[in-house]
């Protein structure tokens, strides 16, 4: 015999989800990946010509934060991040992208850390989905859950406009030493 045996668990037969052109979500829904899914290009164009035209390499004025139009406010031991969800931002199963959920929330927390200790770089982060999210304002709100001299503990919660739980992070950070003047 030549070549690798076959193993039916690679088989497509054994997989029938791999070509069948469909995703299925938590929720239940199905949809076609095969379909397209048109952006409003213009509002795109727009996000990214504004972002280009304010950013500033800075704790909530970077392209990032420019780009997907970002908004902080702070309570004592809190940092808020707002968002509007736009379709330029989803995967293609039509829903936020897990990868803007995840920065949503890490500069939610790397914020806060900046704002009571000075910058600090992320060590690790474990996120959670819960819920997709399709549209409308979304808050990630970080808050430290232990405090040490370089290592700081962190969680953020996202929640949609109607106060759903939609996802979370825990977090370890290290403060970075300051930068001289």
């Amino acid at each position: 015999m030549t070549g690798r045996p076959s193993c039916p668990r690679s088989s497509a037969k054994a997989r029938p989800w791999r070509d069948s052109g469909k995703a299925s979500h938590a929720d239940g829904t199905i949809h076609s990946m095969n379909a397209p899914r048109p952006i409003q290009e213009t509002q795109a164009r727009q996000a990214f010509e504004q972002a280009l035209e304010t950013y500033s390499q800075d704790f909530e004025t970077f392209f990032l934060a420019r780009l997907l139009d970002l908004r902080f406010s702070y309570d004592e031991e809190l940092c808020h991040v707002d968002m509007a969800v736009h379709d330029f931002m989803f995967n293609p199963q039509g829903s936020l992208h897990g990868g803007i959920i995840a920065l949503l929330m890490d500069v939610s927390m790397g914020h806060l850390l900046k704002r009571h200790f000075g910058a600090g770089a992320t060590l690790e982060m474990k996120t959670q989905f819960l819920s997709p999210i399709r549209e409308g304002e979304i808050r990630a709100t970080g808050s430290f859950m232990r405090r040490g001299r370089a290592t700081q503990f962190l969680r953020s919660e996202l929640r949609t406009a109607d106060g759903e739980l939609a996802a979370f992070a825990t977090s370890t950070w290290k403060v970075l030493p300051k930068r001289p003047a």
